[in-house]
């Protein structure tokens, strides 16, 4: 028995050294340095070389949502869709995500194509409007060719399109209103992000797609719902974010927030369809505070017993209110807690 075993143990052995040698066979070392002298360093490579790092982020602005697309945020270098009903909050997600880049040093952009971004409450959110980078355009050619120049000039970190409705090809704009214009936008954007998808990932920039719902005429079983532009846009995606409005939150019988139910439809860089639930102050955006004490709370950064919550075995007080205002107080603890549960999501 012994015998079988080590025989075994040894057969294994010769496998893996045979398996390690395939790869200095001259000719196909000679391929790879081929393909790199003619297409550049890092065209081609092995996937267990030491070069190849994990996937960069761009925190999203809110720790419940970034724990949903699992890798701690949205991915650099990829395709984002976010979508949803009119005032689900897509558009906030999006200015969150920009303020976590500029947080960071990164550059943004806003390209506007339904022409109704708020700088005011873009600048309560903490977006840095004064740095930000903000195009109308005319047509839809005009706003996927800024969106081109953009990311081939490599010194954008985040971009963000509103929305994808909003890109009206310029035949559409320039036509009579009696015309039959079909699959005008579904063919741009198809050849936009044929273009646009490996320069993207080359020059690691994050580029958000807003997309709104529409209903399909004459559907009885299955879901009616779908989105604009084709079958490009989901096909190219690294995550997709199906975005819907929740229950409305009243202070003294005044709307102050509402939920926001977020689930992870696609993604290419973690598990999908994990969802999360969300909090959205009118005039406030994302009630991260509020994450922070859930968030703590379950991985027993904070500590509660009944309605009391403590932190390190100092006593902070009752409910999540006076968490809020124990944050205001001590900002150095309030950023410790931030950064550990940064380090336990990523």
């Amino acid at each position: 028995m012994l015998e079988q075993e080590l025989n075994k143990n040894k057969n294994e052995v010769i496998l893996n050294m045979d398996r390690e040698n395939i790869y200095d066979d001259p000719a196909f070392k000679s391929v790879l340095k081929d393909i790199e002298k003619t297409f550049g360093k890092g065209s081609i490579m092995k996937l267990g070389d030491d070069n190849i790092v994990s996937i960069e982020t761009i925190s999203s602005g809110s720790f419940l949502l970034d724990r949903a697309i699992g890798i701690g945020g949205y991915p650099k270098g990829r395709i984002i869709e976010i979508y949803g009903p009119e005032s689900s909050g897509k558009t906030t997600l999006s200015l969150h995500a920009i303020s976590e880049a500029q947080k960071n040093n990164g550059r943004a952009a806003f390209i506007d194509a339904e022409h109704a971004l708020d700088p005011r409450y873009a600048k309560n959110i903490g977006v840095d409007i004064k740095n930000l980078v903000v195009a109308q355009p005319d047509s839809g050619e005009q706003a996927l060719d800024i969106l081109e120049m953009l990311v081939k000039s490599n010194t954008m970190d985040i971009i963000v399109i509103d929305s994808v409705a909003a890109l009206v090809p310029k035949t559409e704009l320039d036509g009579e209103m009696s015309d039959q214009q079909i699959g005008l936008q579904a063919r741009l954007m198809s050849k936009a992000l044929r273009k646009l998808n490996g320069i993207i990932s080359k020059t690691n920039t994050t580029v958000i797609f807003i997309n709104q719902l529409r209903e399909k005429v004459g559907v009885i079983f299955g879901n009616p719902e779908t989105t604009p532009g084709g079958r490009a846009l989901r096909f190219y995606s690294s995550v997709r974010l199906e975005v819907r409005k929740g229950e409305i939150i009243t202070n003294n019988g005044e709307a102050t927030a509402n939920k926001v139910k977020i689930k992870v439809v696609k993604n290419k860089v973690s598990s999908p369809f994990k969802t999360c639930q969300i909090t959205i102050g009118y005039n406030r955006g994302i009630e991260r505070d509020l994450e922070i004490v859930e968030m703590a709370t379950i991985y027993n950064v904070l500590s509660k017993s009944g309605v009391w919550y403590s932190y390190s075995d100092e006593k902070i007080g009752q409910g999540k209110e006076s968490v809020r205002e124990w944050f205001k107080v001590n900002p150095e603890k309030y950023e410790e807690i931030q950064n550990k549960l940064k380090e336990i999501i990523e």
